[in-house]
């Protein structure tokens, strides 16, 4: 008899085991999922503001002066009411890299793009790139 509660209690833990690991999975999924979503929204944050720059100063900020120009002053530039971020620093995405910003862009005035999870151009899933485009 006491074998057999052994191996009860051996199925049941492979079992928790197994539905820990779908659950788990699923949840780890929609964290990436969120995290997606998220620099979805920051990058039309960052979009906003970038409009609020331009009425302003009359442009966008170039590639070289980057979103920095949107925290302090570039040089030259008249009219700069800033800050216009509310950080002191460069927004970053929600795994903690730099976005990446060029204008113009190949799509319109400028394009914004975080490389997703793996930090990385291209890529499928929570490696996805999320542009403002």
């Amino acid at each position: 008899m006491r074998g057999m509660t052994l191996i009860e209690i051996l199925v049941v833990l492979v079992l928790i085991g197994i539905v820990m690991g779908i659950v788990g999975g699923n949840f780890l999924g929609k964290g990436e999922k969120a995290k997606g979503d998220a620099a979805k929204i920051e990058i039309n944050q960052i979009g906003q503001t970038l409009d609020l720059y331009k009425l302003e100063v009359g442009r966008y900020p170039t590639t070289q002066e980057g979103l920095q120009a949107l925290i302090t002053a570039p040089s030259g530039v008249t009219n700069w009411n800033g800050p216009y971020w509310k950080s002191a620093s460069t927004p970053k995405d929600p795994w903690g890299n730099e976005y990446k910003y060029t204008s113009p862009g190949t799509k319109g005035a400028y394009e914004i793009i975080s490389y997703g999870a793996d930090a990385r151009e291209g890529g499928d899933g929570p490696n996805k790139d999320i542009t403002s485009y």
